[in-house]
């Protein structure tokens, strides 16, 4: 199999990348090269930035692809681009979206392929709804071959999962727990919620590559483990070897008090509750299975990040942040109590 993928080096295009390699695939990525360093042997560099047209047409212009994935696009008039760049050059494109933009609030919390996709709440999923219907337009009326890919919350070695961080990452929240402060969960901490690891978020998208009858299709790819926030912050804790002190925090009142993007990260996504039903992918690939239990994943993770202190961005202004919320909460319970 020949194919391109433009990006290659995140979260979940690294894992992807890794797997396809080892099973002897002819593996292009396109990028600029930034984050190009840790690529294993074998994959073959188109080095580019997408967004000039001109130059990318130039450098694919001899090349016939099995497959193209964009892992980089976020809005239609990239999507327009990708389709003068590969159409009649590739047998299938697979655009990534997102599971958050199926319906929130959700009507039922069983997902399946076939709910609704409405987020009021965040602007990122609007915009990947808007980059779908573009793609199923082609479909429809060019034939353009597609695939739509939504991952839930999918995680690797190089950041913790959370539902509350800040701008530089997940270790500001790990920091906390090594120095015994309170951390925020948002709401209660029992809406259910769905983690994914990349090795097998990978498994299941390289089963959708080539599949003949994943043209035209839309499939989420998660893990079937449904999970609780207070277990995933059980879990982090647990892998640090330290007890959790958590702060439970209303996600209207995080949203309201915080120039993070918690209206749409958490009111329009990590607030709801969300079992994915995988079906669908099973029948597409059979043989796919999530084997990485969440406990597992996080003390893997856990363990490379404090192995790696590079990956370890302190963040002082999410620290103070955290410490405000605490504190006007415990001033706000003393007031009511007096």
């Amino acid at each position: 199999m020949k194919a391109l993928f433009i990006g290659g080096t995140g979260t979940i295009s690294s894992a992807i990348t890794r797997q396809l390699l080892e099973q002897g695939c002819e593996l292009y990525l396109l990028n600029r090269g930034n984050r190009n360093g840790a690529l294993p042997a074998g994959v073959k560099i188109i080095q580019a930035d997408i967004n000039d047209e001109a130059r990318v047409a130039e450098l694919v212009d001899q090349h016939q692809f099995d497959v193209v994935a964009d892992f980089i696009a976020f809005e239609p008039a990239q999507l327009e681009r990708d389709y003068r760049l590969f159409n009649g050059r590739t047998k299938q494109f697979i655009f990534i979206s997102s599971a958050s933009a199926y319906q929130t609030p959700l009507s039922d919390y069983r997902i399946t392929e076939g709910t609704p996709l409405s987020n009021p709440y965040w602007e990122y999923s609007r915009n990947k709804i808007a980059c779908e219907d573009y793609l199923i337009k082609q479909y429809r009326e060019n034939g353009f071959p597609i695939t739509i890919v939504r991952p839930s919350h999918t995680y690797d070695e190089r950041s913790v999962p959370l539902g509350v961080h800040g701008r530089k990452g997940s270790w500001q929240v790990v920091k906390r727990m090594l120095e015994n402060k309170p951390v925020i969960i948002h709401g209660d901490g029992t809406s259910l919620w769905t983690m994914t690891h990349n090795s097998d978020f990978a498994k299941g998208f390289i089963g959708l590559m080539g599949n003949i009858h994943a043209i035209g299709e839309s499939v989420h790819i998660t893990s079937d483990e449904t999970v609780t926030w207070n277990q995933i912050y059980e879990s982090i804790a647990g892998a640090l070897g330290v007890p959790l002190q958590a702060v439970h925090v209303s996600s209207e009142f995080l949203a309201g008090c915080s120039k993070e993007d918690y209206r749409g990260g958490l009111l329009g996504d990590k607030a709801n509750s969300v079992v994915f039903d995988n079906s669908k992918l099973k029948r597409l690939v059979p043989e796919f299975v999530a084997t990485t239990r969440l406990d597992q994943g996080i003390k893997q993770t856990i363990q490379h990040i404090l192995a790696h202190p590079e990956l370890q961005r302190e963040d002082e202004e999410f620290d103070i942040w955290c410490d405000k919320v605490i504190g006007a909460l415990n001033v706000a319970l003393a007031t009511v109590n007096e």
